[in-house]
């Protein structure tokens, strides 16, 4: 049965309207731009019940859940914009547990004067994203502020998933001996954006590496069940996390400068910008702990996949009881790759 639809007088303008507090009303107008935009988008039975929650079943045993907000600036970025970020950064946390993500519900916060044609394209890509993910987009909610108080818009995505048996992968759980493996190149991310809002403009185009890791996280622990940690570098970049991971499984971490990978153009971009790429955020890599029996074999099925064609080996996990991650230069020498002090990069995600 078709779902009806709301009595309109005419379909909304999304190439010259904007958004305005009658788009928050709850009324006829919310209804419309709720059907005509996020609907239409998204398109799927779970959606078409017009329930205030999704009705789903799931099989037994363990689920993963996690939530993140986006609030970028820019909205639209080399690569990406904010709506494909709010799918994939959710997707990715959930395949960071080894998980298959299921279902997303995404919140919307529409700042008043927003330009609809802005609010359809990111949609649009939110629903692009989710497609090539294998999720749906099954519930969700849009507030609208006044002007001044919400940037365009904010995002925030939910998302479900399930873990498959024998596949216990956290933070925790790396150990002396480990290998540790990156698939790709980092700081992509964070110079993109960069670059965009201080309208800058390099010899080659720098882009996003904005991505679902879903698809080559569950290549690689079919290849390695007994994968230790997984965790996408984001805000804080691969500095960051390296530190978090030493942190919770009380471990050091000893790191190779000539193996990380980094393309020319974002190392001379960070030099003219004063960055550490080490530090500069990422939006489709993951870092891998496991036994370094397993690394041959999940090295290899990161290669296989398209998103893991640059992954490296890029160092080991040792015991230290301070916790330090330490780098070997490519001069030879060591240096402590320490917590970030500050922000090098607001609003990145």
């Amino acid at each position: 049965m078709t779902t009806p639809r709301t009595p309109r007088i005419r379909p909304i303008d999304f190439e010259h309207g904007r958004i305005d507090l009658t788009h928050g009303s709850g009324g006829r107008v919310m209804a419309q731009l709720i059907e005509e935009c996020f609907e239409d988008a998204f398109d799927n039975a779970y959606l078409a019940k017009r329930d205030d929650h999704a009705n789903f079943a799931v099989n037994a045993g363990r689920m993963v859940m996690s939530t993140d907000g986006f609030v970028i600036s820019p909205l639209f970025f080399p690569g990406g914009n904010i709506g494909s970020l709010a799918v994939h950064g959710t997707v990715n946390d959930i395949a960071m547990a080894g998980a298959r993500p299921l279902f997303l519900s995404a919140g919307f916060i529409l700042e008043e004067g927003l330009p609809l044609r802005d609010l359809k394209r990111i949609v649009a890509s939110m629903a692009q994203a989710a497609r090539d993910a294998g999720v749906a987009v099954v519930t969700g909610d849009t507030k609208v502020v006044e002007r001044g108080k919400g940037d365009g818009i904010f995002i925030t995505t939910t998302g479900v998933g399930a873990v498959p048996d024998g596949v216990d992968i956290s933070a925790d759980r790396a150990r002396p001996g480990d290998a540790v493996l990156i698939s790709g190149t980092i700081g992509d991310h964070g110079v993109a954006v960069m670059s965009k809002r201080a309208g800058l403009s390099f010899e080659t185009e720098i882009l996003s590496d904005c991505a679902s890791l879903n698809g080559i996280v569950a290549d690689m622990v079919r290849a390695a069940p007994g994968i230790h940690v997984l965790r996408d570098p984001t805000r804080g970049g691969l500095g960051a996390v390296l530190n978090e991971i030493a942190l919770q499984s009380g471990v050091g971490v000893r790191i190779r400068e000539r193996d990380i990978p980094v393309k020319p153009a974002v190392h001379g971009a960070c030099e003219f910008l004063g960055l550490d790429p080490l530090y500069v955020a990422n939006e489709g890599k993951v870092v891998c702990f496991c036994a370094a029996s397993d690394a041959p074999a999940v090295l290899a099925a990161m290669k296989a996949h398209p998103l893991g064609r640059d992954a490296a080996v890029i160092g080991e996990v040792v015991e230290d009881s301070r916790r330090f991650v330490t780098m070997e230069t490519t001069f030879g020498g060591a240096r402590i790759v320490d917590w970030l002090a500050g922000e090098q990069l607001p609003r990145i995600c």
